[in-house]
């Protein structure tokens, strides 16, 4: 399977640049909004493991792994996980119409408020206020194909075949650097990820 390359739909880079640019001074949302993501994955796939015990009953975990000389943080779940097609159209285009309904709600602020955020079910993107690149790896309970999906938040995003040892999903982020002046802390500090998620 070659890699394809998508244009996002307009309301997503009109997002994107809303988050890339964002003056939103609490960054430290994108975490909260990433480990909300994969806890829907866990429940979703505790829900279908009722009907299809196929699916396995193993423990199911989110893990934040860090990598301080490669600038990485991920965020890995043994959740549902997506087909190709639930990724492009869950993360490429509006699956539903929050990203619009988002985008009317913040044209007349400054900031970004982190209710907003996760009321409109964005939260994914706001990750790109903390990162310059966003990986994407993900398997769907009951499939043995893989999905990679990779942006640097520039309008367009590729997506090809990989490989995974379980269901789930996995988010690196390519950090940008720390910068106390644009309220972005070293996130691959183990003290700071410990206070974000304890909050």
């Amino acid at each position: 399977m070659t890699t394809e390359r998508h244009e996002f739909q307009a309301e997503v880079r009109q997002l994107l640049d809303l988050m890339v640019h964002s003056l939103y001074s609490d960054k430290d949302i994108f975490l909260r909004e990433l480990i909300s993501n994969s806890s829907d994955a866990l429940d979703k796939l505790r829900f279908e493991q009722l009907t299809r015990p196929e699916l396995g009953s193993g423990e199911l975990a989110i893990e934040l792994a860090v990598d301080p000389a490669a600038r990485t943080l991920s965020i890995r779940d043994n959740g549902i996980g997506m087909t190709r097609d639930e990724v492009v159209k869950n993360i490429g285009t509006i699956a539903k119409s929050g990203t619009r309904e988002f985008l009317d709600a913040v044209k007349s602020r400054k900031d970004v408020a982190p209710e907003l955020i996760g009321q409109f079910g964005v939260g994914f993107y706001s990750a790109f206020m903390v990162a310059d690149k966003i990986e994407l790896v993900t398997r769907k309970a009951g499939e043995t194909a893989a999905t990679r999906w990779e942006s640097t938040g520039d309008g367009s995003f590729t997506i090809d075949e990989t490989e995974r040892d379980t269901s789930g999903t996995t988010i690196t982020l390519h950090l940008k650097p720390a910068d106390p002046d644009a309220a972005r802390r070293d996130y691959t500090e183990k003290s700071v990820l410990t206070e974000i998620v304890k909050r």
